[in-house]
């Protein structure tokens, strides 16, 4: 059975991990410690009602971070409370998934991709020129449990970076970056192929990824790789903190 959107949330909390985590409430607090939305938005964990807002965004300010929620399949009633308290639709995302042996096909061509773990300073460095910085590398070393770094190569030089990890028997890409002058040349084809490689020698049984719908390449990528689209999630973020 392939995993639902209720199953990604877990993979994505796993794989992807916030700095802290604590309940205020109905909501689940994440400090992100810089790591970006995903590891410093809100959830919602139990029933609420309007008046349960003010704590969740005393606790988000409190850490200096934004008001920011994350809306997931069934949280249609906290979306609409949001967009009543001036918050504003931030990153749609798509969520993909397919089995390992539908991805790990072929492998790459020899000296274009490789798996390592630690990352290598090439990789922080092909991170950083697409924005990954240090308090996101430190959401990679949070992961628990099976994880490893990806690297490409193109044309006898650097290419492109990725990181993976599992949870729950699933296998999750993050951070893939390719440089811009090393795409259009199949570098995510190759990194999702070793990746799924990676994933089944290391127990998992499917291999998904997160995309943000503003990405049409990437989001071509998968759907062309025959990945199916199991749901999405977008973020709700208050006006005054855009």
């Amino acid at each position: 059975m392939m995993p639902d959107a209720n199953a990604l949330y877990d993979v994505i909390d796993g794989t992807w991990p916030a700095a802290t985590e604590r309940r205020v409430g109905p909501w689940l607090i994440r400090d992100g410690q810089g790591g970006g939305q995903r590891v410093s938005a809100t959830v919602a964990k139990a029933p609420f009602t309007a008046t349960d807002l003010p704590a969740a965004e005393a606790a988000m300010q409190a850490l200096n971070q934004p008001r920011l929620f994350q809306i997931r399949q069934g949280d249609e009633a906290l979306d609409q409370l949001l967009a009543e308290n001036g918050y504003q639709v931030v990153d749609p995302v798509n969520l993909w998934v397919a089995t390992v042996d539908d991805i790990a096909t072929e492998f790459p061509p020899p000296v274009t991709a490789f798996q390592v773990w630690e990352p290598l300073a090439i990789q922080l460095d092909i991170w950083a020129k697409g924005g990954i910085g240090p308090d996101r590398i430190k959401v990679m070393h949070r992961a628990e449990g099976a994880k490893t770094a990806l690297l490409g190569r193109l044309n006898d030089s650097p290419a492109g970076a990725g990181f993976v990890a599992i949870h729950n028997g699933i296998a999750m890409v993050h951070a893939l970056e390719v440089l811009e002058h090393q795409r259009k040349q199949g570098m995510g084809r190759y990194f999702m192929r070793l990746a799924a490689f990676w994933a089944r020698d290391n127990g998992a049984s499917h291999l998904s990824v997160v995309c943000t719908q503003a990405n049409k390449g990437a989001n071509a990528l998968y759907s062309s790789l025959g990945m199916s689209l199991a749901g999405q999630y977008h973020y709700r973020k208050h006006g005054d903190d855009l």
